[in-house]
């Protein structure tokens, strides 16, 4: 009998109790990944072949990871000969009052003080010292001000999508004391949606590789032997020897407002690929920004993109297409050219779906003449290319927005004919064509 009560009062407390877990169902749980964020991507860094991404072009808070922007300015500076890394700056009230606010990411900087453009750069890429990426912003631009029209040309010239830059920190405004740049609001701050600050990491890398010699130091102490000695620990907790440690992990930048929430832009190898992920507003399953949030779900990413992924080679170089192995030529010395693949096409894909992929020929027509190629024919003339399609599910394409595929292209050269040639097989197609006449007009008969 208190076998049986037991079981009823069971089964009537079975809705309610699922009326009660309804509440704690975790954040983001139709998250294909399980990772609970605002906005997430992952790319090769090789080709920018998007591998995943999760509410990928909405615009969201950003934060520290502006200073990606600022880091290729400043590459792009000393590159130019504008600037050069033994340059010293001297700092101003305004550097000098958000240096000294230790609630921000900061290494303080003396009142009278000179820094060399090295020491400044090595605070933001690794501490994202906040009044070190001003001064670098000022050396570059005079103002920061001026700084910012620098940032906005240089993300239409990367073809970044829906970014908007206030300073050159990736700090709300608000915290700026009153001195945030001309034209900016007191409480704005920067936003780009994943998918640009994936494409603003990529080039970052593509362009200036060495970035990651400094993004890769876990520990460093500014100004090492002085007075003003400050140890920098890298924000990036997955590099090695931190809590997050992750094997292969050399970049690349943190973020973290309460408006942005903890954002991070992480980049690591494993057997010679390298991968770039974005994730943006990171919580727990609890919906609780942490530290441990963003690099729980960059491990996630990176962990999908290295155990599911391969580069494939659909096509190799010298390849032709049964379909079309040839072109015919007009007025040349031969009748037809021999087409093939200019370029090997690889392309990293999920392993499991390789075979969805097929490569897709098309001809241009208007290198041709009554579907034909007119003499004379260079030899590697381009007719054509051919792009990889995946046949079933969704393809994420290129950060860059390219695709995958190369040029089709003649394997000979053909000459055109002589006029001898030329008049002697025009004749024949004369005969020939009397003679397909009278013999039809002959089986006509019949």
């Amino acid at each position: 009998m208190k076998h049986k009560m037991t079981k009823w009062v069971a089964v009537l407390l079975m809705p309610l109790l699922l009326l009660t877990t309804l509440g704690t169902v975790p954040a983001y749980a139709d998250s294909p990944l399980g990772i609970h964020v605002d906005g997430a991507i992952l790319i090769d860094a090789e080709s920018g072949k998007i591998l995943y991404e999760e509410n990928a072009d909405t615009p969201l808070g950003i934060a520290s990871m502006t200073k990606m922007m600022t880091e290729y300015l400043l590459f792009e500076a000393i590159k130019e000969g504008k600037i050069s890394w033994d340059q010293e700056y001297k700092v101003n009230d305004y550097t000098y009052a958000i240096s000294q606010d230790r609630r921000l990411s900061n290494v303080p900087l003396r009142r009278d003080g000179t820094y060399t453009i090295r020491e400044l750069y090595e605070a933001v890429a690794i501490y994202s010292a906040n009044a070190a990426t001003i001064a670098v912003a000022e050396t570059i631009a005079g103002t920061e001000t001026e700084f910012l029209k620098l940032m906005n040309a240089k993300a239409e010239e990367l073809g970044l999508k829906d970014y908007k830059f206030v300073n050159s920190s990736g700090l709300n405004n608000s915290d700026l004391q009153g001195m945030h740049p001309q034209g900016t609001g007191e409480e704005d701050e920067n936003v780009m949606p994943a998918k640009s600050v994936a494409k603003l990491a990529y080039r970052l890398l593509h362009d200036y590789p060495e970035v990651l010699e400094t993004t890769k130091i876990n520990t460093k102490l500014f100004r090492e032997g002085t007075t003003d000695e400050i140890k920098m620990d890298n924000w990036n907790f997955m590099l090695p020897g931190f809590v997050y440690e992750y094997a292969g992990v050399d970049g690349l930048k943190t973020g973290t407002t309460l408006f942005a929430g903890h954002c991070f832009t992480g980049t690591a190898t494993r057997d010679g690929k390298r991968v770039i992920a974005v994730v943006m507003k990171a919580v727990d399953a609890n919906g609780v920004g942490s530290y441990k949030a963003r690099f729980d779900a960059t491990r996630a990413l990176f962990d999908y993109g290295f155990s599911q992924f391969s580069e494939v080679e659909f096509v190799p170089a010298g390849h032709q297409f049964e379909e079309q192995k040839e072109l015919g030529v007009i007025k040349g010395k031969e009748k037809q050219v021999s087409i093939a693949a200019k370029e090997p096409i690889r392309m990293m894909v999920k392993t499991s779906e390789k075979d969805l992929y097929v490569p897709e020929l098309t001809i241009d027509e208007s290198k041709l003449k009554e579907g034909s190629l007119q003499a004379p024919v260079e030899q590697d003339a381009v007719v054509g290319q051919v792009k990889l399609v995946k046949t079933e599910g969704t393809d994420y394409g290129f950060i860059d927005d390219s695709h995958a595929g190369t040029d089709i292209i003649t394997k000979g050269a053909v000459d055109k004919a002589g006029w001898f040639s030329l008049m002697m097989g025009a004749i024949g197609d004369f005969f020939a064509s009397i003679w397909n006449g009278a013999t039809g007009f002959v089986k006509g008969l019949f």
